[in-house]
């Protein structure tokens, strides 16, 4: 089989099969200002943290089909500034809500009663209702085409629902956090059933795989 050629697909099926082949994805449920103040939220799950230090995070921003930017990518050209929230299962239903195409200038944070907090290091409002927001100011911005931009964004600062992290090592309650990931077409995914995997050093992969191959050799 030789494969199939993304050359010859139109973007339609291209993204079907991507969306189909990489998940789960985590999703950004992002706050942004417009120029009336107004705070827009949108979803995102093409999205993922990128570096530590500095420490980024990547957005795929989508244009609309006459190619002019949609809310988001507009309000954070012109400001800078934006908020990431990750989605647990108690925002899911809500985080779909803000999907709804609501006219340009209106608020999705207004229309689905979701209550805001300050934020420290922007102007933009978190959403009180998120396990982690993260406050960002754009650090580099990518066209691709007409459609598509590439958005790197640095997180200025973390915040944390009571009782998600211990602030001493720094650790994540997984059990406690309860996030979802995007799947494809309307499926998402709770992340519940994990398991665990240790990472070796190349002596104790040597030593471990050494041993079986000295016992199969002994048989």
């Amino acid at each position: 089989m030789s494969g199939i050629s993304f050359r010859e697909l139109d973007p339609h099926d291209r993204y079907k099969l991507l969306c189909g082949v990489v998940v789960p994805r985590p999703i950004a449920l992002v706050t942004t200002l417009d120029e009336n103040n107004k705070v827009n939220a949108a979803p995102f799950s093409f999205f993922n943290v990128f570096s530590e230090d500095p420490p980024l995070v990547v957005l795929g921003l989508q244009h609309k089909a006459d190619h002019s930017p949609k809310d988001t990518t507009r309000n954070i050209h012109r400001s800078g500034e934006f908020v990431v929230h990750m989605v647990d299962e108690a925002l899911a239903a809500t985080m779909n809500d803000c999907a709804v195409d609501f006219p340009s200038g209106s608020s999705e944070v207004e229309a689905t009663g979701l209550k805001t907090l300050p934020s420290v290091d922007v102007a933009v409002p978190r959403l009180a209702a998120a396990p982690f927001a993260l406050e960002c100011r754009q650090h580099v911005a990518l066209a691709f085409g007409p459609g598509r931009e590439l958005l790197v964004g640095e997180v200025l600062r973390l915040h944390a629902r009571d009782g998600l992290i211990d602030p001493e090592r720094m650790y994540v309650d997984f059990d406690a956090y309860r996030p979802i990931g995007r799947l494809f077409g309307n499926l998402y995914a709770a992340q519940r059933d994990t398991f665990a995997l240790t990472r070796e050093s190349h002596a104790q992969w040597l030593a471990r795989n050494g041993a079986a191959e000295t016992s199969e050799q002994s048989q």
